[in-house]
């Protein structure tokens, strides 16, 4: 198979959804040699953050000489954003090699009724590629949940890291936050370590109590002095123990974040994995992530952000206050119908002139007439449009050159806008440039 062949094909077990246990991934992993078994994890989880905390682990584990494999989902630009090496990913020959070691097993086990999902086959590949490359480390992001996650077949990891939770895959994971956080902390493996940045006191005693059941040490990410030192738009200068590290992220919750990662660093330190200071310097100078508040134009200002639940959209609107207090900003919105987008628009209400909703590529999508009457009573000013290049071109010329563009509501969508945004700016910075 050509490698466009190969992830069509992967992208056609999706039709299978999202089924949480753990047997099916564990046989098919046993047809294959078990390739996940001796690899050295550090294992994220959480509702908020995760993304984030996986990319400021990699960049750190890459700049201090360590093979880092890392594993996301979903991803933005490229498929292969998913599996990685030392940042860079997956090659596309390798993706088509390993795809096609597996679907003769998947076939398999297809015939005795055991059906293979997409996240599990890509779960399978991503081992099969951090086996064959030595992986030093490999950072691994949680699909969804962590107690039946696919990713949650591996032995105790180095490190269990349980970032923000909230409301979120509600009718998978619970509808209150201490299931939530029960299915998080399955994670949590056998005398190992858990970092954990406290919340409420009630989430807090469900992650306490897994700890102690598995006989874990507990760090808390809170505890570690890091302190913000200059904040714009652009990003964030740290003071880390009286050292200077600049973050290349938008907003007051990366603080959490980068604590949440450095006592992670911390931990792995003390298992024996040498990270020097100027490691973690270059490391989080370096890190990038696209669609987390992604700041793609200066001028006009223009945001892109996959943030699809309440917290989420809540740190999005801390970030308009704080960086974009007097900008005409303007709002472009898709969501999954799954998702809360009542409490999710209540979040980002009076923020914006003008909301114009789209409709994400994906079977779960939302239909932007929809949520454009749901956002009526937050967002007198709300329009439905289909077409992204339209929708971009319009609410570029509402914010106009000093104004600010806002993407949010679905990582979905921000696949989809991206290109659409990148290309829009380019055209309309020439046209600004020409009036002048």
């Amino acid at each position: 198979m050509t490698y466009q062949q190969t992830v069509n094909k992967i992208h056609s077990f999706l039709r299978f959804g999202s089924r949480p246990g753990l047997g099916r991934i564990t046989k098919l992993l046993q047809l294959l040699g078990n390739p996940h078994k001796g690899l050295s994890c550090v294992h994220v989880a959480g509702t908020n953050g995760k993304g984030s905390v996986c990319a400021m682990l990699s960049s750190v584990l890459k700049n201090a000489g360590h093979k880092t494999g890392l594993f996301i989902s979903p991803y933005v630009v490229d498929f292969r954003e998913r599996i990685q090496i030392n940042g860079c990913m997956i090659p596309e020959t390798q993706l088509c090699e390993i795809t096609a070691q597996v679907l003769p097993f998947v076939e398999e086990m297809a015939k005795q009724n055991e059906i293979i999902t997409e996240f599990e086959l890509i779960t399978t590949i991503a081992f099969l590629c951090f086996k064959r490359q030595n992986c030093d480390v490999v950072v691994l992001e949680t699909g969804l949940g962590g107690r039946f996650d696919s990713t949650n077949v591996i032995q105790t990891p180095l490190c269990s890291v349980i970032t923000s939770i909230g409301l979120d895959h509600t009718a998978v994971l619970g509808s209150t936050m201490e299931q939530i956080a029960f299915e998080k902390s399955g994670i949590i493996k056998p005398h190992g370590n858990t970092v954990f940045y406290p919340q409420q006191q009630s989430v807090n005693a469900v992650i306490e109590r897994a700890v102690t059941e598995q006989k874990n040490t507990l760090f808390y990410a809170d505890k570690v002095p890091l302190s913000p030192l200059e904040s714009t738009i652009k990003g964030t200068i740290l003071d880390y123990n009286g050292q200077r590290l600049l973050l290349p992220l938008i907003g007051r919750h990366q603080i959490k974040n980068a604590k949440t990662a450095l006592q992670t660093l911390q931990v792995l330190q003390k298992t024996g994995i040498s990270i020097s200071a100027s490691s973690i310097a270059d490391g989080f100078s370096q890190v990038f992530l696209p669609a987390r508040m992604e700041l793609l134009s200066s001028r006009p200002v223009v945001l892109l952000d996959g943030s699809h639940n309440p917290d989420g959209l809540s740190a999005l609107a801390d970030v308009i206050r704080t960086y974009l207090p007097n900008k005409k900003a303007v709002c472009i919105m898709g969501m999954l119908r799954d998702k809360d987008s009542i409490s999710s628009l209540s979040h980002i209400s009076g923020l914006f002139s003008t909301l114009i909703t789209l409709t994400p590529q994906n079977p779960r999508a939302l239909p932007a007439q929809t949520l454009a009457q749901e956002a009526k009573t937050c967002f007198p000013n709300t329009i439905a449009m289909e077409d992204p290049a339209q929708a971009t071109e319009k609410a570029l010329s509402l914010a106009g050159a000093d104004g600010a563009v806002v993407c949010c509501g679905s990582l979905y969508l921000a696949e989809q806008l991206r290109p659409v945004l990148l290309k829009t700016c380019l055209l309309y910075k020439s046209d600004a440039a020409d009036e002048h």
